[in-house]
């Protein structure tokens, strides 16, 4: 372990030195320390579901007025 931090090492030492001699005692007892395969770090999102409900209706924004569009309106704006 590489750290700038000498202080926080010798710090959490004497921790260290426990779990070492409880890890010792354990295996002195007969236990066995099995390493297992890790989980997948961001598991997969569940399946999409494929049915569409026909109830729903799309809300798309409607098309911008065209030049021309608008130019009409402006005339039409003007003589009232």
């Amino acid at each position: 372990m590489i750290s700038n931090h000498l202080n926080l090492i010798e710090q959490q030492r004497q921790s260290a030195e426990a779990i070492n001699d409880q890890v010792a005692q354990y295996l002195a007892a007969g236990g066995r320390i099995a390493q297992l395969k890790s989980p997948p770090r961001n598991p997969l999102p569940p399946p999409r579901s494929q049915k569409i409900d026909p109830e729903t209706v799309l809300k798309r924004r409607p098309k911008p007025l065209s030049l021309a569009e608008r130019r009409s309106l402006r005339k039409m704006a003007d003589t009232l």
